[in-house]
């Protein structure tokens, strides 16, 4: 049975320790999306820390239809937050590639989530800053993240939880039920992240914490997603030399 007030106690300890070890008066900074991800790790970050060190970045692109999810998590918590529209870097990058160089459906897509990581660690290293990152275990065992994008941080407070876990956690920091709750869309090609994967976070979760899955076919889809996406957990391969 999940303990939703001791893992939450036990993860702003655990942030209050990394700090004291890596970086003791350092601020946390964060890229805000408005999604229940961000909303979270910064507010776990406010009880570490206080909301004085902890730092938003929103980072549209061009016009985000649900920017205002990230302003009522900002303001809710009352932390400081800039906003970098990232269009202007998205478009001068694309534009300065060569015309025989066809860029990729993939390689565009995963393009702003880069460019959102690079914008928050110039924020951060203009602050004093440790980046927060704030993917969760049920995205990260599917692969769902943007290896050096959002899978990027100095620290990663929910790298352990699911997202059932996580939204359990978002409701004992008292955030708006709309941040907890919000379908989650993947802020890339404008699909929920359920229908990307093909499968629902419930199964996904259940299966992580139990391995029971009722649907045999989803069961193969999610083992070979996990399978297929391992490398992004794992330190990049180096070659070691008998010297």
């Amino acid at each position: 049975m999940f303990d939703a007030v001791k893992v939450k106690n036990e993860c702003v300890e655990w942030i209050r320790n990394f700090f004291e070890e890596n970086g003791r008066g350092c601020n946390a900074v964060l890229g805000i999306s408005g999604g229940k991800d961000s909303s979270i790790a910064a507010a776990l970050c406010v009880e570490a820390l206080g909301k004085e060190r902890v730092i938003g970045v929103l980072m549209p692109q061009g016009e985000q239809h649900d920017i205002d999810m990230a302003y009522l998590l900002v303001n809710h918590l009352g932390i400081k937050h800039f906003e970098v529209n990232i269009k202007a870097a998205v478009d001068g990058l694309l534009g300065s590639i060569p015309d025989e160089l066809e860029i990729s459906v993939q390689a565009r897509t995963n393009l702003p989530p880069r460019i959102r990581m690079s914008t928050v660690y110039a924020v951060s290293q203009s602050l004093n800053g440790r980046v927060v990152n704030t993917c969760n275990l049920s995205e990260d065992w599917v692969g769902y993240s943007t290896r050096y994008g959002d899978a990027a941080g100095d620290f990663s407070p929910m790298a352990n939880l699911t997202v059932t876990e996580v939204k359990e956690i978002g409701r004992l920091l008292g955030l708006p039920d709309v941040l907890v709750d919000k379908v989650p869309i993947d802020g890339l090609c404008g699909k929920t992240d359920e229908e990307n994967l093909g499968f629902t976070y419930a199964e996904l979760d259940r299966y992580i914490r139990t391995g029971e899955i009722d649907d045999p076919e989803k069961k193969e889809l999610i083992d070979r997603k996990h399978k297929a996406n391992l490398f992004k957990l794992q330190l990049m391969p180096t070659f070691k030399p008998e010297i």
